[in-house]
């Protein structure tokens, strides 16, 4: 067995524990306004975090490239109030024709 697979499950065991603790955590712990506040919040920060890595990185470099032009129009149709399925569509509808015009 390589290192890598070693990695592999020693993660989904670390992941799996951790998911079993979130269960074990009695509710009026859950519940203290504080904690509840980071539980609210948290995911719009990962969310954030994924998509300026996602969004603007490639590699170790920051670009801007034809993602940007797909998050931006992603952005405006969000801000219109469009269904979420359209936003989805047009993002990338964006970013593939400036691809395919040759930018990023």
């Amino acid at each position: 067995m390589s290192l890598l697979w070693i990695g592999v499950i020693a993660a989904s065991l670390g992941t799996f524990v951790l998911k079993w603790l979130g269960y074990q955590v009695p509710p009026d712990v859950l519940e203290r306004p504080r904690i509840a506040r980071i539980t609210a919040l948290l995911p719009i920060a990962l969310l954030g975090a994924l998509v300026a890595t996602q969004g603007f990185t490639d590699g170790q470099a920051i670009v801007l490239d034809a993602r940007v032009a797909g998050l931006a129009v992603a952005a405006v149709l969000l801000a219109l109030r469009a269904p979420f399925l359209v936003v989805v569509v047009a993002a990338a509808l964006a970013a593939a024709g400036l691809r395919m015009l040759g930018w990023g």
